[in-house]
């Protein structure tokens, strides 16, 4: 590969030891070419992931012949280039790319677990020093990755929703968080499949509306208080909608989250992460393109996370709430 055919070109680098490679990763290179504007996108087969260990690891003419089947698209290349560059670390792997290929502008394409487990990775900050970071979510680990020690260390170097296309002309530390489609595809499960490798076929999950309407069902079912769905779509690429709702007591939030989790999973829902249990005054459920906030009203009152998105009114029964279907003030008692 000569560093001048590349030269200011963009190029997405996918790294990681596809074992198997997968849907998923094909999906993530789709998703990088058309959000980041990319001309290319790299997959760099490593001969060996030094997080992993090499008993379950297929070897690596087999990982990157399924890789290169697995890819079918002229714009993803799959490379052996981290064997040729006798490198196995990120970091080391990333100097050698600017010195073979000093006018390229190379993205860094990262899934959110990756995001989340960085620190653990060696010379992990000069991964961030070296190139542009484009983040893909993965449920669950979207909300841990960006509450992390990565993602709260370069908080400030964050490209906004707006603006991804412009990311790989940004000077590192540069990365930002895109919207891509979700995959719940795990190389793990893979390999514990069929001999054929390939999983049972799925239906198809349901979409953020119908995410959406299935958790105002539980909710009202199980009786919740002023249920209040924000619409996030054009606003935050962390959800399409946000769900807020109290319960009347600790016992009642709880009992409220896990209908909800259930009656998700019931209609395939995948990767559903819960916090909050088993105090239950803050119960955060997230269903990928949906987020629930369940509260008890105290609790609620003092966080007003409905102010954060524009929403200034206060939910009734509250202290000094205005009820606009009474025009009431609402009274002291909780």
């Amino acid at each position: 590969m000569s560093g001048a055919a590349w030269a200011g070109l963009r190029v997405g680098l996918l790294g990681g030891s596809f074992n198997p490679a997968h849907d998923g990763h094909r999906a993530i290179s789709l998703d990088a070419l058309r959000a980041l504007r990319l001309d290319w996108v790299w997959w760099l087969v490593t001969p060996q992931n030094p997080l992993k260990g090499a008993i379950d690891m297929a070897p690596f003419a087999r990982r990157l012949g399924r890789a290169r089947q697995q890819a079918r698209h002229p714009k993803i290349l799959v490379t052996d280039l981290e064997s040729r560059l006798g490198t196995r670390i990120t970091a080391t792997t990333l100097r050698a790319l600017r010195r073979r290929f000093p006018r390229t502008r190379f993205v860094w394409l990262l899934g959110a677990d990756n995001l989340a487990q960085l620190p653990r990775w060696r010379a992990w900050t000069e991964v961030f020093e070296l190139t542009a970071i484009a983040v893909f979510r993965r449920p669950p680990w979207t909300l841990p990755a960006l509450a992390g020690q990565a993602a709260l260390r370069y908080r400030r170097r964050r490209v906004r929703d707006c603006a991804p296309a412009a990311l790989a002309r940004r000077t590192p530390p540069a990365w930002t968080l895109l919207r891509n489609r979700l995959s719940f595809t795990s190389a793990t499960a893979l390999r514990h499949a069929s001999a054929a490798e390939r999983p049972r076929r799925r239906p198809a999950p349901p979409r953020p509306e119908q995410v959406r309407q299935l958790v105002e069902q539980a909710l009202d079912a199980d009786q919740a208080t002023d249920v209040v769905v924000i619409d996030l779509k054009g606003k935050s690429s962390i959800a399409d909608y946000m769900v807020v709702a109290s319960g009347r007591s600790a016992r009642h939030v709880g009992a409220m989250a896990e209908k909800v989790r259930e009656r998700l999973k019931q209609a395939g829902v995948a990767g559903i992460e819960l916090e909050g249990l088993p105090q239950c005054d803050w119960v955060l459920l997230d269903a990928g393109d949906v987020i629930v906030h369940l509260f008890r009203p105290d609790v609620r009152a003092f966080y007003n996370l409905e102010k954060m998105w524009g929403i200034v009114r206060t939910a009734p029964g509250m202290p000094g709430a205005f009820d606009p279907g009474t025009g009431a003030q609402g009274d002291d008692e909780l």
